[in-house]
């Protein structure tokens, strides 16, 4: 499991227990914020979102698409070619 996926897990089970602690009345908004190392007013537009989408609301967009810097397949793989093609034969010895 790559780091951010496991930050990802662990960020996602800590709101939930964060959540069912506030929706019990257990913690207030400002507490379960600091619970998550958040402010009050990011933690309710967390709240928000999950009530609206779930917990996959809650997911970071940034890790999920593709950079718009990124070649496209074809691309890397001509430049890929091109460049074993040049170190190939400065690795022969005549």
């Amino acid at each position: 499991m790559k780091r951010t996926d496991w930050l990802l897990e662990t960020r996602k089970m800590r709101f939930e227990e964060a959540y069912v602690s506030y929706k019990r009345g257990n913690l207030t908004q400002g507490e379960a914020a600091l619970l998550l190392c958040l402010c009050d007013r990011t933690f309710r537009c967390y709240l928000n979102r999950y009530d609206e989408g779930g917990l996959d609301a809650l997911l970071d967009k940034r890790l999920v698409q593709v950079s718009y810097r990124r070649a496209p397949v074809d691309e890397y793989r001509k430049q890929v070619v091109r460049s074993t093609n040049k170190i190939l034969p400065s690795l022969v010895k005549p």
